[in-house]
């Protein structure tokens, strides 16, 4: 009768609540005790923040109230636990041992994406280190897509649902004034491509889709991007241009570092990455003489409930339900990963893998799925992606907007 504790870390998603969700009925329905939830992750939790999960969780109604509500109900961090070997860390690490003693603690989930499995890992190996006998699993989660080892991560589906969509009405906006236009669509993506890359599926037979992608997985260059931009306004006026706010210039450097704007940088040493179609809106207006507009995705993409994608919420909801199920087994220093059996029809079941073999490393959008010279995706990526954006699951509307489920802090 060990008791449970799960955290959400890193940025939000449409579907992370799900994967709550499914971890706390699973543990409930293996009959522990206490599932208790930290309170912004590992940071709140060393501060000696977190909460009965039971006394929020009380009907189904919450259940499906939770897994259709974005972002993260228990709150997220972006803490950075020491390196195993720093002597100055083994403070923090006992204090987490103890505290989780304390409350009885068996089963240890994180919900997250590459930063939040490095937590985990180190964690696990702490634990086994120390002869502790709590059993610690990795959730994925992320938007970015970019965790290795699984097909896709919960998050990523309905992200991409979101940004393809917004991509047809943009595209449709763009195309009114019959003048020369060009709009610059920034979405996240730091390293990895794999949102930018879902700007494709805007197209199809009620849609021409965007005019050019851009990666950061391909070395970019501004004066070849003008003259990019050059060609296309001569064969038609309205251009729209998905980019990465990752895009780097050959020598390294991100392109929206050209611009003035000051940069904070996390705990994980993560530049804030922002104005990169700004930058190149006015690069464009500067050497064409056209009308130019940035949009700016920022954190709409991240939790557009309104817009997620069934598939999503219930591989989401799986993950969360595999990770308790492992767990009770006896597993511990692993993460839960998707594998694909097909896509037609799209069927997909979970495995899980050593956290090693994911924390800290980033899987890159393959530069044979994007046209000879880069700047469009090929059959291969939309077979692939196309499958996680399918269906949805409409919100609970109270009063013409979502009913969302949150813990209120004044209570």
């Amino acid at each position: 009768m060990k008791n449970a504790i799960v955290g959400q870390s890193g940025g939000p998603t449409s579907v992370i609540n799900s994967s709550l969700a499914g971890v706390y009925e699973s543990c409930k329905e293996r009959d522990a005790k206490h599932v208790y939830g930290m309170r912004n992750g590992i940071q709140g939790f060393l501060e000696g923040r977190y909460i009965d999960l039971g006394e929020h969780l009380k009907t189904a109604l919450d259940i499906e109230s939770l897994k259709r509500t974005p972002s993260s109900f228990l709150g997220s961090c972006r803490y950075k636990l020491p390196e195993l070997d720093d002597p100055k860390g083994s403070v923090i690490y006992e204090k987490i041992m103890r505290e989780l003693e304390m409350l009885e603690v068996g089963y240890f989930f994180y919900i997250g994406g590459n930063d939040s499995m490095d937590t985990i890992n180190k964690l696990a190996i702490y634990g086994q280190a120390h002869g502790s006998d709590i059993r610690f699993i990795g959730v994925p989660k992320t938007i970015d897509n970019d965790l290795e080892i699984t097909d896709h991560t919960p998050g990523y589906g309905s992200a991409a649902k979101y940004i393809a969509c917004v991509t047809k009405e943009i595209v449709r906006d763009a195309c009114v004034y019959g003048v020369k236009y060009v709009t610059i669509i920034e979405i996240m993506g730091r390293n990895a491509g794999w949102l930018t890359a879902a700007a494709s599926l805007a197209k199809g037979e009620d849609c021409e889709g965007v005019d050019m992608i851009c990666l950061p997985e391909v070395p970019f260059n501004v004066d070849r991007f003008v003259e990019k931009v050059r060609k296309l306004q001569e064969k038609k006026e309205s251009i729209v241009i998905a980019v990465s706010e990752g895009v780097k210039l050959e020598d390294g450097r991100y392109v929206c570092e050209l611009s003035d704007d000051a940069r904070s940088v996390d705990a994980f040493g993560h530049m804030q990455l922002t104005g990169t179609a700004r930058y190149l809106c006015n690069v464009i207006a500067r050497n064409l003489k056209t009308k130019t507009r940035a949009i700016e995705l920022s954190t709409l993409q991240r939790c557009a409930g309104h817009m997620a994608s069934r598939t999503d919420i219930t591989e989401a909801y799986q993950v969360g339900g595999a990770a308790a199920k492992a767990a009770f087994e006896g597993q511990s220093g692993k993460v839960v990963t998707l594998k694909r059996i097909s896509n037609a029809p799209y069927q997909c079941t979970t495995e899980l893998h050593p956290i090693s073999e994911v924390a800290n490393l980033e899987k890159k959008v393959p530069l044979e799925w994007m046209n000879d010279n880069h700047t469009q995706m090929r059959k291969p990526f939309l077979d692939y992606a196309r499958p996680l954006i399918q269906a949805e699951l409409t919100p609970i509307f109270v009063n013409g907007t979502p009913y969302h489920i949150y813990i209120d802090e004044k209570k």
